[in-house]
């Protein structure tokens, strides 16, 4: 398994500088100008000479290159001198942000643990639902649990999360106070109090994710499971009188996880493009609103950036999702 790992790495190598030029040509030819925000009075020669101070004025392969060097090379030494407090870095340049004039990599480090709470939670706690509810489901396939798992998933399938997330606004905010409608990203864990009054409000944009992601997790688990279920060694089990909380657990349920793993893996990447607009709903200070924020105010840098970052996270995901497929299922050899 090291070998395909190391191959898988050095092939995900070429593949993220393929998509990371996609990228840059997609985004820099797009419309829109830096200046396009300032005020009318500023005259044309001062915003030539603003936008030759951000790059612009150099030829597009230039502008790629120096941004390959700026995220791949200068951005990690920064990072390390921070963690070290070695002077690894010096003067290097860093990829700048056109609206706040900072460096990307701190604005996006600052916005990641907001992010992460959410998302990460929410997809946790999804999968802890989808898991059962998709195993029970197969077990007792068409009873009343199965019919009202089956409607639960689709009706979380199918309504966006931009509409539920305001449903849950107006009935638990407005109309009975049990929860916070805006997202304090500002607030500080430090007694009972505020942990309490985290967990508030954090519980509407996480259960909004969770709801989603567990609709369509289950649905994977349930027909993994019935695909198992009818299988010669299930058979064999009972017919050595085993108990069928042990056939279950430990056979089927071993059996069928393959599959959903694969799924739970490659979804990880979704799930933070999809609380882009859950974030916006609930006003979560993370990285969704600030692409949402970027994109408006034209801050190329800062767009190229996030995008990146989710194409590197479906890379790392897909090649995680492999890895874990062979570590459950004992009989797919990577040799």
């Amino acid at each position: 398994m090291l070998v395909y790992t190391v191959r898988r790495m050095l092939v995900a190598v070429p593949t993220l500088l393929f998509i990371s030029l996609i990228l840059f040509l997609l985004l820099d030819l797009a419309p829109g100008d830096p200046t396009a925000q300032l005020p009318l009075t500023i005259p044309s020669e001062v915003k030539e000479k603003i936008r030759l101070s951000l790059g612009l004025g150099e030829p597009i392969h230039v502008r790629y290159l120096l941004w390959l060097q700026q995220f791949f090379v200068n951005e990690p030494l920064h990072l390390l001198s921070e963690l070290t407090g070695l002077d690894l870095a010096g003067d290097r340049p860093r990829v700048i942000s056109w609206q706040s004039r900072s460096p990307v990599v701190d604005i996006v480090v600052e916005r990641l643990p907001q992010t992460l709470w959410v998302v990460g939670l929410s997809y946790v706690v999804g999968v802890l639902i989808a898991v059962p509810v998709g195993v029970v489901s197969a077990c007792r396939q068409y009873s009343w649990f199965d019919q009202l798992g089956t409607f639960a998933s689709m009706v979380g399938f199918s309504v966006p999360t931009f509409f539920s997330g305001v449903l849950l606004i107006v009935v638990f905010s407005v109309h009975l106070g049990w929860f916070p409608s805006i997202y304090d990203t500002t607030h500080r864990v430090t007694d009972w109090d505020s942990l309490l009054f985290q967990v508030r409000q954090m519980a509407m944009p996480v259960m909004v994710l969770a709801f989603y992601n567990a609709a369509q997790i289950s649905r994977f688990m349930r027909a993994s499971t019935l695909d198992n279920l009818n299988l010669d060694y299930v058979r064999t089990a009972r017919a050595k009188g085993m108990p069928e909380r042990i056939v279950i657990l430990v056979h089927v349920l071993r059996n069928s996880i393959g599959p959903v793993v694969t799924v739970i893996a490659l979804g990880v990447p979704t799930i933070f493009g999809g609380a882009i607009i859950t974030e916006q709903v609930f006003k979560v200070n993370g990285l969704g609103q600030l692409l949402i924020i970027s994109i408006q105010a034209s801050d190329l840098p800062m767009v190229q950036t996030l995008t990146f970052i989710f194409a590197v996270l479906i890379v790392l995901f897909n090649l995680l999702a492999d890895l874990l497929y062979g570590i459950v299922d004992p009989r797919i050899r990577y040799d």
